[in-house]
């Protein structure tokens, strides 16, 4: 798959559940900086479901999210917004 932007960080959630699969892509995106690019491998279910809205609702950009090789993984990739629209400090 070709990208116009670079990853700064990976996080893989594949064998945590809800709600731990926000909650450690949360705790990652609040150690990064405005801007700067994440990429999560999530699984079908819950996951896949609960963590790109959670991340938008956060205020928070869903850049891409596409399936793996894998039949179970998917990639989400997230930019780091401000969060200010969404108020969160």
């Amino acid at each position: 798959m070709q990208r116009d932007f670079d990853i700064n960080h990976r996080l893989d959630i594949t064998n945590e559940v809800c709600p731990m699969t926000f909650v450690k892509t949360k705790l990652m995106l609040e150690k990064m900086q405005t801007g700067e690019i994440l990429e999560v491998r999530l699984t079908d279910g819950e996951a896949l479901e609960n963590v790109p809205k959670s991340v938008r609702e956060q205020g928070d950009t869903v850049v891409s999210l596409y399936k793996s090789n894998n039949d179970t993984e998917y990639h989400l990739v997230i930019k780091k917004g401000n969060n200010e629209s969404a108020g969160i400090s």
